[in-house]
């Protein structure tokens, strides 16, 4: 049996008028696939400190963190994921890709139009 390493991350939900952010990756193995925005928590970081600061570092917004969606354990082919998501709103600023290729808001309804990357489709369903 192999044990996979476990990466911690944190995903935002951003909501703006009923419509969810979607973001493109633009690099590495998952190039043109789809995530809600996020990253990795660093050490001495809460879940909460951690997306607000992934959030500035990646779309240049501050947000507001409403409430926790659910935490989702994927097994990749070389890692574990657990990803906590939130569901949040943008308190500051206008967006700007610093990281991703692509974004767009969608409906409810219109997520499963894209290709998420494996774990992030699960929350795609069940914002769907």
């Amino acid at each position: 049996m192999c044990i996979l390493r476990t990466i911690e991350v944190v995903a935002a939900i951003i909501i703006n008028d009923g419509k969810i952010l979607a973001t493109q990756r633009g690099y590495g193995e998952w190039k043109g696939w789809w995530e809600f925005p996020g990253g990795k928590i660093e050490a001495g970081e809460t879940e909460e400190i951690a997306l607000v600061r992934e959030i500035r570092e990646e779309l240049a917004v501050t947000i507001n963190i409403k409430e926790k969606l659910t935490t989702v354990e994927y097994d990749y082919t070389n890692f574990h994921l657990t990803m906590h998501c939130y569901i949040c709103d943008i308190a500051e600023g206008e967006l700007r890709l610093l990281e991703h290729e692509d974004f767009c808001w969608l409906e409810p309804d219109g997520l499963k139009t894209l290709k998420w990357l494996p774990a992030d489709e699960e929350v795609a369903e069940k914002l769907g």
